[in-house]
């Protein structure tokens, strides 16, 4: 393993230098992919959550796709205009609401889901096993990372 990223100025110059091209990488396909379907990747980003985990509330689901309750309503919004999600009243809380993917939203989220599949099967094929696995626990590593640093951030600076 190359030692040279103890070094914090390297460390930091080298992930300067991947993040560009590993976000093209990751989203150029998809974005040609959503063309013409006037739907954006945060878009898909709630429709991906909503397939994995349905009928959640508003306030979940802007938990999950990182955004605030307002931002996520408007985001909720256009994808009910689009016929992709439906809200509804809870049974047991009328002031909370309901979302869940509508046919064509599960159709497109699944869609979406097999082609990420694919894409990162065809990563995996040319990853040895020792570096799918490094791979992971280091994008783990760096999930712990943001999130401690999110909540550092909730509590105004106190750990």
């Amino acid at each position: 393993m190359n030692r040279d990223y103890r070094n914090m100025d390297k460390f930091t110059a080298s992930i300067q230098a991947i993040f560009p091209k590993l976000m093209h990488y990751l989203s150029a396909e998809e974005n040609r992919e959503l063309t013409g379907l006037e739907i954006t990747p945060g878009q898909i980003n709630a429709l991906l959550v909503l397939y994995f985990n349905n009928d959640l509330t508003m306030g979940e689901l802007s938990a999950e796709i990182c955004l605030a309750e307002s931002a996520a309503t408007r985001l909720v919004n256009r994808l009910v205009h689009l016929n992709l999600v439906k809200r509804r009243g809870d049974e047991k809380d009328r002031r909370v609401v309901r979302v869940n993917l509508t046919s064509y939203g599960r159709q497109l989220a699944g869609l979406v889901f097999e082609r990420r599949s694919f894409r990162f099967n065809n990563l995996a094929e040319r990853l040895t096993e020792e570096e799918r696995e490094n791979l992971i626990v280091s994008l783990q590593a760096v999930m712990r990372v943001f999130d401690q640093l999110e909540k550092t951030e909730q509590n105004h600076g106190k750990p």
